[in-house]
């Protein structure tokens, strides 16, 4: 009942014509019981007592009948179609707008697979159980209704011997329900295995040839497709072993029409028309009764995908507007500070009572580890994750009383793992940016030592590039991503390993950019590299989620700490003598 409140929800402004369609079922159904009756009167009236002058007046009425009907069909396949679009496209929207907005810990819970098979095969079925299925049953109740009704007022101790084999039916379709919706739970959840494998094996094809793992990865595939097949073959096995035992009852109506029927007919009981009335529609009563199985199979494969459907429907994200948030008027300064922020994630514990500040117009370094917890402070600060404990701070104001479009509008964030649209690259540059002139999204291009390969490239800046970036290096790529987090002008700019792919030149020469960018703005620049951090006005080392270190370089390089063996593994310096020589001064 559930989902069919839904339904009705999301049918919005179709509702009225979903309501149309299923009445337009219901009246061509009844319909159905016009021509019989003629018959029966044809029979009885015309041609037993011979009156053919009649005749025409009855073959002309059947006829009429049968048009009208497949009119009233037509627009009722025209109201089910139209409105069932309207209820996918309504349900779609919303569901990426739930996809859109949600957080981290969402897209770790559910596979980009099972995502897709939700947004496409879950929705198309549930299109089809609101254009065809909904139907069917309407068309089905009513038809057995009306037959049953029209049967009853012609003889009600006929019609008792023939619903003698219902109650059997009804027990074998229900049997067969019970044994068929785990089935179809199963079939749900390898048919989402299957398209997750394949999208994994699409999005990493580069990493299965680099190792030359073709062939395990095709002995994968494999292994999940015939678990789908497995699957579906059990559900279709299942069905066979009922259908028999379904078809016999409900064709054994036809016999006792033939052998009941004949009797009455012999006895005086039943006139000829009326033998033929039954006899034309013995096929609305074993029809319904006969696809009651299939019938039950669809709509159990209904509410396995609309289960699937409502689960991401009414997801709620963690992380969200708070009712008192607070929209950004204007330019923010950037003053961004971490207030004894703690920080957990399935149990563990990420960051630890850290505590640093930036402010407006400066520049942080944050270095340490890998799994440290760097790139954990920049989804805090952009609120991808909110703190355990304490409190991120961005100009004075808590992340989480800020509205979260003001929030990561004030923001430009570029990371190590580059995500590239299917775009031109100037397309990709403005993304944040749509407004941007060509000079503009030029300039951002050369603040990130971007501007010369892409004009080398055969179409420059009107170049398509897919999601993977194919045909362009990492460190182009990343240099892209720095111009698209440039482009935004943002008063916080967050740079996670964004030059780890460019040469020592090119990282030399981007560096010299961002100390005079044409938009005043604080930059956090995360970093493995000394070399990326050397010039910043504070520099913090993260280890174990903890800060351990903090100073400028020159002080980092007296603490003879971690901060300063990464600078000797760096420059290859073994000994006290060979800092020296580097201007290190010697504790």
């Amino acid at each position: 009942m559930f989902q069919l409140k839904w339904i009705w929800k999301n049918l919005g402004k179709r509702k009225g014509l979903w309501v149309l369609g299923l009445f337009l079922s219901a009246v061509t159904s009844m319909m159905m019981m016009i021509n019989p009756k003629l018959s029966q009167m044809m029979i009885d009236e015309v041609i037993t007592p011979q009156k053919p002058d009649l005749l025409p007046w009855f073959l002309g009425a059947m006829l009429l009948t049968q048009l009208v009907r497949l009119l009233l069909r037509y627009g009722m396949n025209m109201s089910l179609e139209c409105s069932s679009q309207h209820l996918i496209k309504n349900v779609r929207r919303r569901l990426y707008h739930v996809i859109e907005n949600e957080d981290t810990r969402f897209f770790g819970s559910y596979t980009t697979g099972d995502l897709m098979t939700r947004m496409t095969g879950d929705l198309e079925l549930i299109r089809h159980t609101t254009a065809w299925i909904s139907f069917v049953v309407v068309d089905t109740v009513v038809l057995l209704t009306a037959t049953l009704l029209y049967f009853f007022t012609v003889d009600a101790l006929f019609t008792l011997v023939m619903l003698v084999v219902a109650p059997c039916i009804a027990v074998v379709s229900l049997l067969f329900s019970k044994k068929i919706q785990p089935i179809f739970v199963e079939v749900r959840e390898r048919l989402s295995k299957l398209n997750t494998n394949a999208q994994e094996n699409i999005a990493g094809n580069r990493v299965v040839r680099a190792f030359a793992r073709e062939e395990f990865e095709k002995e994968r595939f494999e292994e999940k497709n015939a678990a789908f097949r497995d699957i579906n073959l059990k559900a279709s096995l299942t069905w066979l072993k009922f259908q028999p035992f379904i078809d016999f009852l409900s064709q054994s109506l036809t016999i006792i029409v033939v052998v009941v029927g004949g009797l009455f007919l012999i006895g005086g009981r039943l006139t000829a028309g009326d033998l033929l009335a039954f006899s034309t529609l013995v096929w609305a009563l074993a029809n319904p009764l006969k696809n009651l199985g299939m019938l039950l199979n669809d709509i159990q494969r209904f509410f396995v995908s609309c289960s699937k459907i409502i689960e991401i429907y009414y997801a709620k994200p963690s992380i969200a507007d708070q009712k008192r948030a607070v929209k950004r008027e204007g330019r923010m300064q950037g003053a961004v500070e971490f207030s004894h922020v703690s920080l957990h994630l399935d149990q563990k514990e990420v960051l630890q009572d850290v505590s640093f500040r930036a402010s407006p117009g400066s520049t942080i370094g944050i270095m340490g580890p890998t799994g440290s917890g760097k790139t954990s402070i920049a989804n805090l600060i952009t609120r991808l994750y909110d703190p355990s404990s304490g409190q991120v701070l961005v100009d004075g104001r808590d992340t989480r009383e800020w509205t979260l479009a003001s929030l990561r509008t004030s923001i430009g964030m570029a990371t190590q793992e580059v995500f590239l649209f299917s775009d031109t690259i100037a397309g990709n540059i403005r993304h944040g940016a749509p407004e941007l002139s060509d000079r503009e999204v030029r300039q951002f291009a050369a603040l990130a030592q971007a501007d010369g390969f892409i004009k080398a490239m055969p179409e420059g800046y009107e170049t398509l590039v897919g999601e993977r970036g194919v045909g362009l290096s990492g460190g182009q790529k990343q240099r892209i991503a720095l111009a698209r987090a440039l482009a935004v002008k943002p008063p916080i700019l967050i740079l996670d390993d964004t030059t780890s792919a460019v040469d020592m030149e090119t990282e030399k020469a981007i560096q010299a950019n961002l100390k005079d960018l044409p938009f005043p703005c604080t930059k956090i620049i995360i970093a493995q590299r000394v070399s990326s951090v050397r010039n910043a006005q504070r520099i913090y080392v993260l280890q174990e989620g903890c800060i351990t270190e903090q100073g400028t370089h020159e002080e980092l390089m007296q603490m003879r700490g971690y901060y300063y063996s990464i600078w000797a593994l760096q420059n290859n310096i073994e000994t006290e003598k060979e800092a020296s020589a580097y201007g290190a001064q010697p504790v």
